[in-house]
């Protein structure tokens, strides 16, 4: 099951039932299928503060993706910032929702296995972002 929740924002304006339909094809494509994730939209500050309590990184982020994935059924709680979300839509040039798309699929990519951190990650990471997207608008 999948849940929306904030923090401290207005929930966005996600369709959710189309948004779950894209994840779980998403999480399949990956031979994954979705148990318990808990998208938690909130601030900056709530993030920074999740950042610094949970990972102990002083440093505000986009997302934040707590794993509790068993086997072939993902989950976890994913922690996303909508004020990060917004301003680094103006910094890459992108729309607000297109942004906040790939950043809601970036969780699931983590629960998926995908990582972003070591060397040639990154690329992996937005090319599976990049055709999550397609998959999206098609």
């Amino acid at each position: 099951m999948i849940t929306y929740n904030t923090i401290d924002v207005k929930m966005p304006d996600l369709p959710r039932r189309a948004t779950t339909g894209w994840v779980r094809a998403v999480a399949a494509s990956y031979g994954k299928r979705v148990g318990e994730v808990a998208y938690v939209f909130c601030s900056d500050e709530k993030i920074l503060e999740v950042n610094r309590q949970y990972l102990q990184h002083d440093y505000y982020t986009d997302i934040i993706t707590f794993d509790y994935t068993r086997g072939d059924v993902i989950g976890g709680d994913l922690f996303i910032s909508l004020d990060t979300v917004r301003s680094n839509a103006e910094l890459f040039g992108k729309s607000y929702d297109e942004e906040l798309h790939r950043v809601v699929i970036h969780g699931i990519l983590h629960l998926c296995g995908i990582n972003d951190k070591g060397p040639g990650e990154r690329e992996v990471m937005e090319e599976a972002e990049n055709r999550a997207l397609a998959m999206l608008s098609e």
